[in-house]
């Protein structure tokens, strides 16, 4: 006599308090979340999940779930408090100017962070800043917020990226803008 076993699947659902100040809206898989003049929007791309708000929460579910859409559910979760957190007060990340050789200039233009005489290049070299994020050079830091951790993050990436040595020694060569801190991770 053989057993076969079937795993039961179930209904899961989560839910995120709103707090106080904040609106939130869910149009089918789109959820907005609103304070003042800023509002950052966020698409769950899961078939399997559903968002709906109820009073003060978001409420994130999914009919029949396993493990891989429960992890989903927390994966979204984090990212809605990463949203309500940047509501609150903005997330900031710092970087450090590093020049050892060549004097290096930087300055904001519009939407393009831009660095000159990078290791004495005549070219100047350029990083996109991303739309939402705010860029304040003081001294030999580089200070960027925004109320979306994304898109402070990737606008630090991009200018950490643009001001990158290749094909030179790095022991030698350490010039460069570099990340030195970045948003503490609250639980």
């Amino acid at each position: 006599m053989s057993h076969t076993f079937i795993k039961m699947r179930k209904k899961y659902d989560i839910k995120v308090a709103i707090p106080d100040g904040i609106s939130c809206k869910a149009e089918g898989k789109m959820i907005t979340c609103n304070r003042g003049n800023t509002s950052i929007s966020r698409k769950i791309f899961q078939q399997s999940i559903f968002v709906s708000i109820s009073g003060s929460e978001i409420v994130l579910e999914c009919a029949n779930s396993n493990k891989k859409d429960i992890a989903n559910i927390h994966t979204q979760v984090a990212h809605l408090k990463n949203i309500l957190l940047g509501l609150k007060e903005p997330f900031s990340y710092e970087l450090e100017i590093c020049n050892v050789h060549f004097p290096m200039t930087v300055k904001v233009d519009g939407n393009k962070f831009l660095i000159n005489n990078f290791l004495g290049e005549k070219v100047s070299r350029s990083a996109e800043i991303i739309e939402g994020v705010n860029v304040k050079i003081e001294g030999s830091k580089v200070l960027i917020s925004s109320a979306d951790i994304e898109k402070a993050g990737q606008t630090a990436a991009n200018i950490e990226k643009a001001a990158r040595v290749t094909k030179k020694d790095r022991r030698i060569f350490q010039d460069g803008i570099f990340i030195t801190k970045k948003p503490e991770v609250i639980l």
